[in-house]
């Protein structure tokens, strides 16, 4: 497993959760870290991404000012704390590891397995 994702879980709505992902193997030569989520009938979208080489990092609108994205390079690890829940992020949450922090899902080639957050209102 080249990118395992943890810590989802359930929260009340304006909850907090924060996930994390282990980054290893050959995903922990690429530059970037996006988290992507995925509800129901919906398609997979874009999160948040992060650079490792000089932390830039780029949001959807939809969550920009209530996750943070992070990383702990020593760690190989990249978190996505998200404050302020709605019921509206309820989804399967995925890493994954690209060449850059793209916006984009082709532009990733390693993704982790998924974790659920689940948002009751």
């Amino acid at each position: 497993v080249q990118l395992q994702a943890s810590g989802g879980g359930s929260a009340q709505a304006g909850g907090s959760l924060r996930l994390s992902c282990l980054v290893s193997g050959r995903a922990s030569l690429k530059n970037g870290v996006g988290w992507f989520r995925q509800a129901p009938g919906k398609e997979r979208e874009f999160v948040a991404a992060i650079s490792w080489s000089d932390g830039n990092i780029r949001y959807a609108d939809s969550v920009k000012g209530r996750f943070t994205i992070s990383r702990d390079n020593p760690k190989n690890t990249v978190y996505l704390s998200m404050n302020s829940l709605k019921s509206e992020d309820t989804a399967v949450y995925y890493c994954a590891a690209g060449p850059n922090n793209s916006r984009l899902r082709g532009e990733y080639d390693y993704w982790g397995q998924g974790t659920q957050v689940t948002v009751s209102s």
